[in-house]
C-alpha cells in the first residue's frame, strides 16, 4: 500500500509538467498557424501588387500607342505634316479595307508567313543537326568553326542578290535567304551550349558504360532545350527579315514585294500597311514561342 501511494504521488507530481508541455505545444501550434496565415496574406498582397503593376504597364503601353496614333492623325488633319508622304492612321485603315476587299493583302501576307515558317523550320533542323555533328566530331568543329564565324559576321543582305542569281527568282531563293540570316548563329550558339553543359552528368553516363549517343539524348538535348527555345525566339524574327530581303529583290508576291512596289508608285499607305502587318506577324510568332517556353518550363525542362 505504501508503494502504491508513493506511485500515486509521483504521478500527481508529474501531471502539472505534462499539462505545461501540452499547453506549450498548443501555443506553438497556434503561433505557427498565425504565421502561416500572415504569410498567406502577405503572399496574396504580393501577388495583387504584381497584378496591379502588370496592369499599369499594359495601360501605359496602350495609352502611348493610342496617343501616338491620335497625334499622327491630328498632325495630318491640321496640315503640320504632308499626308501624301507620311500617310495617316485613317488612310492606312482605308488602304487595308480596299486591299482586303480584293483579297490581295491576304495573299501577300499568307505567302510571306509561309516562307518565314519554312525558313524557320529549316533553320531549327539544320542548326541542331550541324551543332550535334560538330559536337560529335571534334575534328570537324576545329576545321569549320572559323568558317562559321566568318559567315555569321557577313551582312546577309549582300548574299541575297547572289542567291537570286544562283538559284533564280523563285520561292526557293527567298526561303534560302531567310535561312542564311539565322543558320550560322544557331549552329555556333548551340555548339557553345553543348560544351557549357555540366561535365559531371556526361562523366556519370560514361561511368555507367554509356556512349556518346546516350550523352546526347539523355544530357545534352534535354539540358539545352531552354537555350534552343531562346535561340528560336531570336531566329523567328531573323527569318522574317531574311524573307523580306529576298522578296525585295526577286519576288512577285509577298509583303516585301508589296513594300518595294508601293514605294515605286508612291502608294505610301500600302507601304506603311505592309510594315504594320510585318510587325503584327513578328509579335504573334514571338508570342507563340514564348508560350512554348512557358509550357516547357512547367514540364520541368
Amino acid at each position: 500500500m505504501q508503494v502504491k501511494s508513493r506511485k500515486m504521488k509521483i504521478i500527481k507530481m508529474k501531471n502539472p509538467e505534462t499539462k505545461s508541455t501540452d499547453m506549450k505545444s498548443i501555443g506553438t501550434k497556434s503561433i505557427e498557424m498565425k504565421n502561416m496565415e500572415a504569410m498567406s496574406l502577405s503572399q496574396k498582397q504580393y501577388l495583387k501588387s504584381l497584378d496591379r503593376r502588370r496592369r499599369r504597364i499594359w495601360t501605359a503601353r496602350i495609352s502611348i500607342f493610342v496617343l501616338f496614333l491620335l497625334f499622327w492623325e491630328a498632325a495630318v488633319q491640321q496640315g503640320w505634316i504632308d499626308g501624301f508622304i507620311f500617310s495617316s492612321p485613317s488612310r492606312v485603315a482605308n488602304a487595308f479595307l480596299r486591299l482586303w476587299a480584293d483579297g490581295s493583302i491576304l495573299r501577300h501576307t499568307r505567302i510571306t508567313l509561309l516562307e518565314t515558317l519554312a525558313s524557320f523550320a529549316l533553320v531549327v533542323l539544320l542548326g541542331v543537326g550541324c551543332a550535334v555533328l560538330l559536337w560529335y566530331n571534334r575534328a570537324l568543329s576545329e576545321i569549320f568553326e572559323p568558317f562559321l564565324v566568318v559567315l555569321n559576321s557577313l551582312p546577309k543582305s549582300a548574299l541575297a542578290p547572289l542567291l537570286i542569281v544562283w538559284i533564280g527568282a523563285n520561292l526557293k531563293s527567298i526561303i534560302v535567304s531567310g535561312v542564311s540570316v539565322a543558320i550560322f548563329g544557331t549552329i555556333l550558339n548551340l555548339y557553345t551550349g553543348f560544351h557549357e553543359m555540366d561535365p559531371e552528368s556526361s562523366k556519370l553516363i560514361y561511368t555507367l558504360q554509356g556512349t556518346k549517343k546516350d550523352v546526347l539524348f539523355k544530357v545534352l538535348l534535354p539540358g539545352t532545350l531552354p537555350l534552343l527555345i531562346s535561340i528560336m525566339k531570336v531566329n523567328i524574327g531573323l527569318c522574317l527579315v531574311g524573307v523580306v530581303i529576298g522578296e525585295f529583290i526577286g519576288a512577285r508576291e509577298g509583303l516585301g514585294y508589296l513594300i518595294i512596289y508601293s514605294s515605286q508608285i508612291f502608294k505610301l499607305d500600302w507601304l506603311i500597311l505592309s510594315i504594320v502587318i510585318l510587325c503584327i506577324i513578328a509579335v504573334l510568332l514571338y508570342g507563340a514561342l514564348s508560350l512554348l517556353e512557358k509550357k516547357c518550363s512547367r514540364m520541368g525542362y
